[in-house]
């Protein structure tokens, strides 16, 4: 993880490009993973952690339809989280994570390991994602990260 985090470092000053983290079931270790890479302040601008339903309204601006009509797990949650994170903050570059680490909370339509990314930009590109890790809670939650610094890596060579 810690050469990942600096790769993805690399490429974000190589573009000139400034990373700001949306996360939920990671609870900030994407964010610590990057900001423990020194200089990381030349391509980090901020984190969001937002566990509650309640903090991804008030903080990112997730609309209360979202959340009612597709839940706090789901690829469309995890878009409006990144483009809150944009929109609150000086990044070019944002990624949202929110996902079911366990061990509960899971059930048949959407099961422990079940986790969202989204990877949007300040020109207007937005993808998003959907893995089902496997684990226990800590697996997934170290799985998340990866997946989501890979997709800032893939977010770059996309532009």
């Amino acid at each position: 993880m810690q050469k990942l985090s600096r790769t993805v470092g690399e490429r974000l000053k190589a573009a000139g490009a400034m990373l700001v983290t949306a996360e939920s079931c990671t609870g900030g270790w994407v964010a610590q993973a990057l900001t423990s890479v020194a200089g990381s302040s030349e391509w980090f601008e901020r984190g969001f952690v937002t566990y509650s339903d309640d903090a991804k309204r008030e903080v990112l601006g997730v609309r209360a339809e979202t959340l009612s009509q597709y839940g706090a797990v789901s690829e469309e949650t995890a878009r409006e989280m990144a483009r809150g994170a944009l929109e609150r903050s000086r990044g070019t570059l944002a990624l949202a994570v929110t996902g079911i680490a366990g061990p509960g909370g899971g059930s048949a339509e959407k099961p422990v390991g079940m986790v969202c990314f989204a990877w949007a930009g300040k020109a207007g590109e937005l993808r998003s994602e959907t893995c089902n890790l496997r684990g226990d809670r800590e697996s997934v939650r170290r799985q998340s990260v990866v997946r989501a610094l890979q997709g800032v890596l893939e977010a770059l060579d996309a532009r």
